[in-house]
Parts: structure tokens; sequence; C-alpha cells
């Protein structure tokens, strides 16, 4: 089944060339994230990961595209992920236009994120038939053949909102503020190193707060409100990583970790609805053996969900361990300096290798999972 993707376009992706679509956009020219210093604003740092992430935009979405690799995919979601989340983090310091176009963006965000739980569970569905005896193999192609259907009218959608009017218009308005001189205004002028160490203390108290109502019988709602509270917590360590130093490198580590079980805690239970909504279809008119391989599929993903919520208390308590507190301390002293007027800004700097790195993608791995009682 060919993917939905015009000839033309996927030559000029495969490429590496801008495609025709209406989501083009051009690169601002000569412009680079400015280096913090005690003058640098919070706006000036919006500009710069707003710059950041349109040129990551530009190089996964050809390939996302063309659907061939699926961490193109997976990449372009995570910017998308990005740009919103530096909406919603400095929407005090951007203009109020850019901010109001977030409902785009989690357009957008719905869409890929169709595709992409397809792709994990294709890709998960095809380990599994590895391990299977031969004999029972068989039984894997109808399932595998209604998860591509599934996945070709995703990527169809995907593509339509790709192509869209107003994603065509988010994308040009992004980068129309991505290129203007950065206003002194107001809130435009408040400076980085008062704006952001609040703003990763209030969001880590959000974190804890959700952690803190999860029970052993929590909804599914309750735990997508941790990962997403995790998310924003990480995004706005990121963002100001340069200015936090180590500390803020150390506790990225433990976040990473938490994102992780709670993403393999997300895919299980995702996954165990589509079976079961695929198997209730008597349309589909799955074979017995089918039937059967899903349902050991579905308790496999119950077994999944169910390690990954007792493996959370250990990842969550080197969160808001020492790792919290190390950096809580330089977030203090960061604050300490800016009311001093000192321009000692960065006491401790990443590496030059890690900063590259603090906000680029990464995989999920499968969690160990750690039999613990959940605590606070």
């Amino acid at each position: 089944m060919k993917d939905p993707l015009s000839a033309r376009q996927g030559v000029l992706a495969a490429a590496g060339t801008p495609t025709d679509s209406k989501s083009a956009v051009a690169a601002p020219r000569g412009l680079a994230t400015p280096a913090f210093d005690a003058a640098t604003t919070a706006s000036e740092v919006a500009l710069g990961e707003l710059r950041r992430l349109l040129g990551a935009w530009r190089q996964h979405e050809p390939g996302a595209r063309l659907g061939h690799d699926p961490e193109a995919l997976h990449q372009l979601r995570v910017t998308a992920r990005r740009i919103d989340a530096t909406l919603g983090l400095f929407r005090r310091q951007l203009p109020v236009a850019l901010t109001h176009a977030r409902r785009t963006a989690r357009s957008v965000l719905r869409t890929l994120g169709a595709a992409r739980d397809l792709d994990v569970q294709l890709a998960e569905l095809a380990r599994h038939s590895l391990a299977l005896p031969e004999s029972e193999r068989a039984a894997v192609e109808p399932l595998r053949a209604r998860l591509e259907s599934e996945r070709y009218r995703a990527r169809a959608r995907m593509i339509r909102a790709l192509d869209s009017e107003p994603t065509r218009r988010w994308l040009e308005a992004l980068t129309a503020a991505s290129a203007a001189a950065p206003s002194a205004a107001g809130a435009f002028g408040e400076r980085a190193m008062v704006v952001m160490p609040e703003r990763v203390r209030r969001r880590f108290r959000k974190l804890r707060k959700s952690v803190r109502r999860l029970r052993s019988n929590s909804s599914m709602e309750d735990y997508h409100l941790v990962r997403r509270r995790a998310k924003q917590l990480r995004y706005a360590i990121e963002s100001g990583a340069l200015i936090f130093g180590k500390p803020a490198e150390d506790e990225l580590k433990a976040l990473r970790r938490l994102q992780d079980e709670l993403g393999a805690h997300q895919d299980a239970y995702m996954a165990r609805n589509r079976l079961a909504a695929l198997a209730a279809d008597p349309a589909n008119e799955l074979p017995a053996g089918t039937l059967f391989l899903m349902g050991r599929l579905a308790e496999r993903h119950s077994t999944t969900t169910a390690q990954a919520r007792k493996s959370l208390t250990r990842s969550w308590r080197k969160v808001r361990g020492q790792r919290w507190r190390a950096l809580r301390s330089r977030l203090g002293e960061l604050l300490d300096n800016a009311r001093q007027g000192s321009s000692a800004v960065i006491a401790e700097p990443v590496p030059a290798a890690s900063a590259a790195t603090l906000a680029a993608g990464y995989p999920h791995p499968a969690p160990e999972p750690q039999p613990h009682p959940l605590e606070h």
C-alpha cells in the first residue's frame, strides 16, 4: 500500500530538498541562539529556541512524510511538542498571536501522535513475532495487515494536517516571530536569569503535586498528567540548561528515565485498547488463531503497564532527591545574583558536547521494572 505522499515530494524529500507542500517554510538567515549573560532576556531565549526548533522541523518533516524511517516521525512529533511547550513556557515573552496559535500546534500533534502510536505497535508486533515458533507466525499476519491499514489512514490524516492552511500559517507566524528583533518592553524585557529559575521551580511543584495524588488504582488520566508535567519540567530545565549548569544535566537524566517509564506505560495502554477494539469489531473477521494471539499480546501489555507503575517509585525518588536539591540550590544562586546585579551567570557550565544534546530527541527503550510501592 503506497503511502499518501506524492512521488515528486518523495524524491525531493529523499534528496533533502524542501517539498512543494504548503507547510514548507524558509529558514531565517543569519540568526543564531543568543549566548546567555546577565542581560539576556527571556524573550531572546524563547526566540532562539523557536529558531532552533524550526530548523529541527525542516530537518525531520521530509522523512516523516516519506514514512520509511519511523524515527523521523518520532523526531517531528518531539519537535512539535517542544514548540508547543516553548509557546507555553514563554507565553508572557512572546507575541500574543503565537500563544493563541497553540491550538494549531496541538491539532498537528494529535495527527503525528496517532501515526507514531501505530509505528510503535507495529514494531512491537514484529519483535513479538520473531520470538514465536514458526508454526504460530501465520497468526500474526492478519493482525499486522489490520494495523498497517490503520497506519495508512493515520498517515493520510497526518499529511493532510501538515499540508493544511492553518499549519502553513502557523509555521509562517513562527518563522516571522523568530526572525524579528526581540522587544524590551514590559514582560518582553524580563531577564532570563530571573524568569527561568522560578518557572522551573513552579513546574517542579506541579509535578510533585500530581505524583502525590497517585494511588495504586489511579486512572490512566492521572498517570498521563504526571507524564505531561514531567515533560513540562524537562523542557523548562533544558531551555535554561546553559545557565543552570551541571545540576541541570543530572536532573535531566533522572527525568528522562521517569519519562521513559511513563511512556512505556502509555504505549502499552494504548496498544491494549487498540487490540480490544479490533477484536470486538466483527467486520475484521479475524481468525481464531489471531484472536488468541491478540489475547496474549493484551496480557503482555497489561503486565507492562503494571510493571511501569511499580517502577515509578525509584525513578521519582531520583528526580526529587539529591539531583533536585542541587538544581534548586543553583536556581536560588541565580536569583540571588540577579537581584544583586551580578554578572556571574554561569558558574558551572554544561560541557559543550552535553549542551549540544540536552534538547535532542531520544529513543524510548523498555523500562526495567522495579517492584516498589509509590513513595512521595
